[in-house]
């Protein structure tokens, strides 16, 4: 577990001998409908699929995953909203859908308060990250390249981090050729066969570095990756932005509080257990789970859009 808010914490104390009876409480009216926001094969789908095998397991809940893909997560935000709040349907989508995703997107004509936010799972471990036989060491050694004349062909995966991508440009006084691409799959792919010399990746990095084929040249977040704590963070490169996030479970607004807490709870404990395949996978592909529910989770998905206003204007200066 590499973080967790502290009142999410003495929550999960607290009731992590009541997490079962809560369950028994409570229990859905029905099958329960799992949205993924995001392909099949990738880490959303991955750890929803675990996590809702875990969740019949463990509480005899029926969970049948369905991919509602496209624009960010806005896709199946937009289905979320209208579902029925009675706990037979919840989402897994990124913050940054409810963030940059829906403050980039005013047409969509939602926010944040049209959804209860459950429990995050884990936040992305999001590097800036380049083939080691690119010959760069570190950032500086990257920038230098492009202060020589190099082109530097940056990946990213969403508008976002286009964005980021840019403002790291103009920081730096370089100018990197952008490209934007379908996933983190897509980044270290290119990255890997050329296409690419740097590219946000959101963890999927982390058996490339470990094996020393690829290396994270700075953190994509305001705090140093758990890989390479020795690289710089955003905010020290001149970007008083990150790109960090977590995965989130949604409902729709006005979710009764006991199927929220049942729901949450169950989540959470299963994620920050690594003895089952859920908490494995995440503790594996994540660095471990991160936690925030409740009144936390409110307000952060509230900040999240927030900021993503300013990022947004930053940007288009």
């Amino acid at each position: 577990m590499t973080s967790v808010f502290k009142t999410a914490l003495a929550a999960l104390a607290l009731a992590a001998t009541a997490t079962a009876s809560l369950a028994q409480d409570w229990a859905p009216p029905g099958p329960i409908q799992l949205m993924i926001a995001f392909r099949a094969g990738g880490g959303a789908d991955t750890q929803a699929r675990l996590i809702a095998e875990e969740l019949q397991n463990r509480h005899g809940w029926e969970v049948i995953p369905e991919n509602v893909t496209g624009r960010g997560g806005l896709n199946m935000a937009n289905e979320l909203r209208g579902a029925a709040n009675d706990g037979t349907v919840i989402g897994i989508a990124v913050t940054e859908t409810l963030g940059y995703n829906l403050a980039a997107a005013p047409d969509a004509a939602m926010s944040p308060a049209d959804f209860t936010g459950l429990t995050t799972t884990a936040g992305f471990q999001m590097g800036i990250v380049a083939r080691t036989d690119r010959g760069w060491g570190s950032f500086e050694e990257m920038i230098a390249a492009a202060q020589g004349g190099e082109t530097i062909r940056f990946g990213a995966m969403s508008p976002r981090l286009a964005d980021l991508a840019y403002l790291l440009s103009n920081a730096q006084g370089v100018d990197f050729n952008i490209v934007e691409v379908q996933g983190g799959r897509a980044v270290m792919d290119g990255v890997n066969a050329g296409d690419l010399d740097v590219g946000f990746m959101a963890g999927i990095q982390r058996a490339g570095v470990a094996a020393g084929d690829l290396v994270n040249l700075a953190s994509g977040l305001d705090v140093p990756l758990v890989q390479s704590p020795d690289a710089p963070v955003l905010p020290d490169l001149g970007v008083p932005f990150h790109a960090g996030g977590e995965f989130v479970f949604l409902a729709p607004a006005g979710l009764d509080p006991a199927a929220r807490e049942a729901i949450a709870m169950a989540i959470a404990e299963i994620v920050q257990d690594e003895g089952n395949p859920a908490g494995e996978m995440i503790s594996r592909a994540f660095g471990g789970s991160t936690v925030i529910l409740g009144d936390d989770l409110t307000a952060h998905l509230q900040a999240q859009y927030d900021q993503a206003g300013e990022l947004l204007a930053a940007a288009s200066e």
